[in-house]
This record gives C-alpha cells, structure tokens and sequence, in this order.
C-alpha cells in the first residue's frame, strides 16, 4: 500500500516519503485525513520505541523506516501546536498527552487557593474594619485596575480582549449590576456571621438558578433535578437554625446574593449568545469594570461614615499598613474569580459545580480551624446535608442534561 501524505503544521506543508507497508489489509491512512494520519503515526511511533511493530505490519527497507520517523515527529509537532501557550510550557516536563489534564488540575488549585486565602483575609479586615460596602468596592477597584495594567502592558487576552459596542455593553450591563449588588450581598453576610454559615447558605444558589432559568428563560427542570434541591434547604435550615452566629441580617444578605448572583448566571447565558468573539476573560474583565461605577456610589450612600474610620485607622497603622491588607485581599478576589473561570472554559458546567461543592468544603473546613468556630452538632449535620445535596443537584443535572437536536 502506497501512502501519500501532505500534512499542515506552522503554515508550513511537510510532505512525507512514500512509505511501503507490506501484509497490511487496512485502508490507506491518507484516505483518513490528516488526524488519522497522526493518529497512526503515533501508534506506530509507540510501538517502534518499545522496539515491537505493530501486528501484521512489517516495515520493508530503511527508507521507510525513515519516512516513519518523519511522520512521527510530525505527529509530535500537531500535538505541541493544538495546545495553549501555557500547556506548551507544561508538556516540556510532563509531555504533550498529559500537558492539557496538568493545566486544568493547576487552574483548579490555583482557585481553591486563591479563594480560601481571600476568605481569610477578608474576614480578617472585618473583624477590625466593618465595612462591607467599602471593602466589596476594594476588590473590583483592585481588579479593574489590574486588568487596566494588563491591557496597557499587550496582554490583551488576559484582560478587556478588545472595545465593546454599545450593544455588547448593554448585553453585560445586567448581569454585571447583578454581580456587583451579589459580591456585596456576600460581604456583608461575610462581616455578619461566621463563613461557614454564610458558606452553607450560599450552596442554595441553584435554588434560585432554576426558577429564575424558568421564569426568565422559559427553560423547564426535570422534577429529580428540582427535587435534589430539596436537602439543601433542609441542610440549610438546620445549620442556620442551630449556628451560634446566626442572626437574621447576615442570613438574609447571604439569600440576597443568591438571589442576585442567579439573575447574573441567567443573564450571563443570555449575554453569551449576543457575544461570539469575546472570551469568558475579557467579558469576566468588562464586568468588573462595570461594577465600580455600581459600588463606588453605594459607598458614598450607604457607609459615608467609612471615611472617618479610614482616617482612624491611618493613624493608628499607618497608611501603607492599612492599605497593603485591602490590596492583597482585591487581587486575591479578581484572581480566584479569574481562575474559576479559565477552569470553566476546561471543563463542563456540571464538573464546575462539582469543583464549587469541594471548594466550600474546604472553605468551611479551613475558616473553622483558622478562627476557631464553634459548631453545634446540628450545624454540622445540617452543613454535611447541604453540601451533599449539592452533589446530587450537579448528578442529576449531569443526568437529566437536555439532549442537542
């Protein structure tokens, strides 16, 4: 069987030699394209470095020894250059099969991380400076000048990718309003009570996903993915009840930014279909920018007061010791929230509500030890019952996932 195979790598065209495989009653691999060509040059690359040939192919002269060489090698080549700069990095130590799994491992570790780190460090602030609405605008003023920075130094990609329209804009707009009333619904639950309630209240999230997805978007959820729902809220109201913690006004900011990070997902679906050439980065990037304009004036309504504790508390740390805390703790939130969403774009929606269910374990479990909570048994059963119902909505979504037409 004679192989002509013309293959593309880094717009240069490599033609391979005529390659003579004798007692093969396969078809011709160029008839399989230039991925089955890959393919096979691959299995067979494989087998000659075990110094075995693949069975019933026997390769005739060194001349197609040779042209086998080159067809490895340009299998080699189209794997380094169907990964990401960043996998490319990653495949000089750990190779090309496995660069793409190691990247997405990393991206989830950096998450885990970054956030548990910015959990700590903003109950920290809290505990000696309470001003939710202030410091929530701290972060995505920290954020918004980051990637400012980041456009400014070519990192485009990394940051706003490109102008928006008028019409790009007011497809973000709603979901990022929603963001921004949400992170500082969250801050003042987190300034409240504890973390691990605030934490377990917020796995109801899905809760008011699905009603919003049926009342916004018209999309029905098959009854044992709504009926998973159904421990959360009894894990819910068993750990709410019994926190020591507890009190009202945190409860509800937590079921606040529930409510308004389920407008942001379900706005955020629909923006999505109006944006085709805008990468989750970039709009991520737009979105913050936007909430600056949201929170800075909620600020100046809401915790006007803030200005004379700030003066208050440059005198007794001094203005860098003050500010360096309220810096780390910006970037902290724009990169574990950047993070989370380079893991989305690597793994389907239901494996990133799985990776959320372990993160606010390790949420839960870190704070408690960090600052030395007390839970009651009931806080503990209920929590344990939350999260475990959350593992079973993201199974029955896995499940009961609509099939494409």
């Amino acid at each position: 069987i004679f192989i002509y195979c013309n293959f593309k790598t880094s717009k240069k065209l490599i033609k391979m030699q005529t390659v003579t495989i004798a007692n093969t009653t396969t078809r011709p691999l160029a008839a399989r394209g230039p991925q089955g060509v890959v393919r096979s040059a691959q299995r067979l690359s494989f087998a000659r470095a075990q110094k075995t040939l693949v069975p019933h192919v026997t390769l005739k002269s060194k001349q197609s020894r040779g042209a086998l060489n080159i067809c490895a090698a340009a299998a080699d080549s189209y794997a380094q250059q169907s990964l990401d700069p960043v996998e490319r990095v990653v495949s000089k130590v750990v190779g090309p099969k496995n660069a793409p799994g190691v990247v997405t491992l990393g991206y989830i570790a950096l998450w885990y991380g970054l956030n548990v780190a910015f959990n700590l460090q903003n109950k920290v602030i809290f505990n000696y400076f309470p001003y939710p609405w202030f410091v929530s605008t701290i972060h995505v003023v920290v954020g918004a000048l980051y990637c400012t920075a980041m456009y400014a130094f070519g990192a485009k990609q990394a940051s706003f990718g490109r102008p928006i329209t008028k019409s790009e804009f007011k497809a973000i707009f709603p979901p990022a309003a929603m963001h921004a009333i949400g992170h500082v619904a969250a801050n003042l639950s987190f300034a409240a009570v504890a973390i691990s309630l605030t934490h377990t209240v917020k796995t109801m999230e899905p809760a008011f996903n699905v009603v919003l997805s049926k009342v916004i978007l018209g999309e029905a959820t098959p009854l044992p993915v709504a009926a998973a729902l159904v421990p959360i809220m009894v894990g819910v109201a068993l750990a709410s009840a019994a926190e020591l913690s507890f009190n009202w006004f945190g409860f509800l900011s937590a079921m606040m930014s529930n409510l308004t990070f389920g407008f942001r997902a379900v706005w955020s679906k629909k923006a999505m279909t109006d944006i085709k050439d805008l990468g989750s980065t970039a709009i991520y990037a737009w979105t913050t920018l936007i909430s600056c304009f949201i929170c800075i004036p909620g600020v100046l309504l809401c915790e006007s007061s803030v200005f004379e504790a700030i003066k208050q508390q440059v005198a007794e740390k001094g203005a860098v010791e003050f500010a360096m805390p309220l810096a780390s703790v910006g970037l902290l939130y724009h990169l574990y929230n950047q993070f989370a969403f380079n893991t989305l774009g690597r793994v389907t929606p239901v494996s990133h509500g799985v990776c959320n269910v372990v993160k606010r374990v390790v949420i839960i479990a870190t704070s408690v030890l960090f600052f030395g909570n007390t839970l009651t048994t009931q806080t503990k059963i209920g929590t344990g019952i939350a999260l475990a119902g959350t593992y079973l909505y993201t199974e029955m979504v896995k499940k009961y996932k609509p099939k494409k037409h």
